[in-house]
């Protein structure tokens, strides 16, 4: 496969399009309290005690999430192109599929942090400060 050519070193993004690097996805997975990345089916995967919040398919320039249902609502009405609910009952128990060709660092960021706010403990969350503005 054709490399998609040089990434900018602060924003993460290929040749300034909208693309987050898998490097990118990692950094900003691994900036989140107490996050570790796991080998998931042969595929990247991020925890926070031992919870899956995201998993990344470089391959396929997809990461995938694990939102609220309330959080998937937003995210994808919002665009629905770049944010998607991943087919079946895992779509509907809030993995949603991200497109990183389309979405914006900031954008992803926020999304990933709802993910892993879903999934962290509401003691990890509170310490962290990380809890929903809302």
């Amino acid at each position: 496969a054709r490399s998609p050519g040089p990434t900018h070193p602060k924003s993460g993004l290929v040749n300034n399009s909208p693309m987050l690097t898998p490097a990118a996805v990692r950094t900003l997975a691994l900036s989140l309290p107490e996050a570790e990345e796991q080998p998931h089916f042969d595929h990247p995967s991020f925890r926070v005690r031992k919870k899956i919040f995201a998993t990344l398919r470089p391959a396929e320039k997809k990461a995938v999430l694990k939102l609220s249902p309330v959080d998937q609502s937003v995210f994808t009405a919002y665009d629905p192109t770049m944010f998607f609910p991943v087919p079946g009952t895992w779509g509907k128990g809030g993995w949603t599929a991200v497109d990183l060709t389309k979405v914006k660092k900031a954008m992803f960021s926020d999304a990933l942090t709802c993910a892993w706010r879903t999934v962290a403990p509401k003691t990890l969350v509170k310490k962290h400060q990380l809890e929903d503005p809302a």
